[in-house]
């Protein structure tokens, strides 16, 4: 089998397995008067800020942990977290910072029984595999298939935020940047 067919059938069946009714619920955690706080690391954070991205393309306020220019977190904001082991030290104890404020948490973990997971206000559960063995096996590396499910979950939050908003494709690329 090619090993581009391989990966597609690993994140299909990931995807089938990703209850969208979980998508549905963290839905009204996004409104456009609402700031929003994406946060992870390594990969898994990199796939926060595509998604911060994206959210900024169809008219809302988010930003990145860890940039030099991001504000603190308030009581109201929502803190959208990834981790696919939902154990990792550092993210789980910002996470616990967060929520003391008042800050909403909506997760994306593996394991909906870690303590991300427990913690958060609500959880989307992408059962991909992780590095440390979690999730639906892949002949991918590491954390691969649950980086790149995440990535196409959190597009499919985008859309479904979109099409409740009524944003198009030509609203959203009149914010996309024209620097380059």
């Amino acid at each position: 089998m090619r090993v581009l067919d391989a990966i597609n059938q690993e994140i299909s069946k990931v995807l089938a397995a990703t209850d969208e009714s979980q998508l549905d619920d963290a839905v009204p955690l996004f409104t456009k008067q609402r700031r929003i706080f994406v946060l992870g690391a390594g990969r898994s954070g990199l796939m926060t800020k595509a998604f911060a991205m994206r959210l900024m393309h169809i008219g809302y306020t988010p930003f990145v942990i860890g940039e030099t220019i991001t504000p603190s977190v308030q009581k109201g904001d929502l803190l959208l977290v990834v981790s696919g082991s939902g154990t990792t030290h550092s993210i789980v104890e910002l996470a616990e910072k967060a929520h003391q404020q008042g800050v909403t948490l909506l997760a994306l973990t593996c394991n909906g029984q870690s303590p991300l997971a427990k913690l958060a206000d609500k959880k989307i559960v992408v059962p991909g595999a992780t590095k440390n063995g979690d999730g639906i096996k892949s002949i991918q590396l590491l954390s691969t298939l649950f980086d790149q499910s995440v990535h196409l979950v959190l597009d499919a939050l985008c859309l479904k935020l979109a099409r409740r908003d009524g944003t198009d494709n030509g609203a959203a690329k009149s914010r996309h940047s024209n620097m380059e």
